[in-house]
């Protein structure tokens, strides 16, 4: 959502309990339900949404479905619509998890309820209905900071095995060095000064952020090798400060050996919230739904 003022007054402002399962506005075609799965070791149990396309079968791909917000807002209702509507086009169970929100819960809390969620999806194929074989991470904003946190973390523990990687205007780097982070620090949705404050709150003050001293995971741009990890689609906004550390990301995951598809938006903000006309935001959509389903039912064989 856009942020008037400080990321710390919007958590008091815009904090709220999640509205219960009956109350979401249905879609047509695709069923819902909540649960409660297993946390991480010392953690509370992690509240999911698990969307399932009416009559499709079993054996359909999975992806966990990770809001954005700034590490510190958003929730599985923010998202509810779009995890709907790419269970439904894409044909695959989307599985959106409830995380822990800084600054209460700072780094790892949320990665580690993702992390316990996806080894949950993993688990679970024959309840979820699903193909052990396509598990896929998707995020947005600093969802996609997770989405590509929890990529890097399957790599390194060897599993869960990951499909793809679909990450739409994604937080990837703390530094703040790009050219486009220094261009845009007023912009509308989001911002330097906003990044700064941000990260200030997922890392918390005790975070030592010195050079090879932050964990990866956290700021998955850090990564030294990006070998190895599931195809991925990057999509970032052309006047977003997040634009450059997206491609990035993008073009050394290609030079790694990782098949990519990047995307530019130019004239959007992050997010794609406005900046583009009415008909051009549907495009944009339309794409991110393409690509979610492309990767998820892309051939075994094609995918290194």
């Amino acid at each position: 959502m856009p942020v008037e003022g400080r990321l710390a007054d919007a958590v008091a402002d815009h904090r709220g309990p999640l509205v219960g399962v009956g109350e979401l506005p249905p879609v047509p075609g695709v069923d819902v339900r909540e649960l409660l799965v297993p946390g991480p070791p010392r953690g509370p149990a992690v509240r999911v949404r698990v969307y399932r396309p009416r009559d499709a079968g079993t054996a359909l791909p999975a992806v966990l479905w990770i809001h954005g917000g700034g590490f510190c807002l958003g929730s599985v209702d923010s998202v509810h619509l779009g995890a709907a509507q790419a269970a439904l086009h894409a044909r695959a169970v989307v599985v959106a998890v409830s995380y822990r929100l800084a600054p209460e819960h700072p780094y790892p809390a949320g990665l580690d309820d993702c992390w316990a969620a996806l080894e949950w999806a993993a688990g679970h194929p024959g309840e979820l209905g699903t193909d052990p074989e396509r598990l896929a991470v998707a995020g947005a904003s600093s969802g996609g900071a997770l989405a590509a946190g929890l990529t890097l973390l399957a790599r390194d523990r060897g599993g869960p095995a990951l499909c793809f990687q679909h990450l739409s205007t994604p937080v990837l780097d703390d530094r703040l060095a790009t050219a486009s982070m220094a261009a845009y620090t007023d912009t509308p949705v989001w911002n330097r000064r906003l990044a700064e404050e941000s990260w200030r709150l997922y890392l918390g003050e005790a975070t030592d952020r010195g050079p090879g001293r932050l964990p990866v995971s956290a700021a998955p741009a850090r990564a030294a090798d990006l070998a190895g990890l599931p195809p991925a689609y990057i999509s970032t906004a052309g006047l977003d400060p997040l634009r450059d550390e997206g491609l990035l990301y993008g073009l050394r995951l290609a030079q790694a050996g990782v098949p990519v598809e990047l995307h530019n938006f130019p004239g959007a903000y992050h997010a794609f919230v406005g900046g583009v006309p009415p008909e051009e935001q549907q495009r944009i959509g339309a794409e991110h739904l393409t690509a979610l389903r492309a990767g998820l039912h892309r051939p075994v064989a094609d995918r290194v």
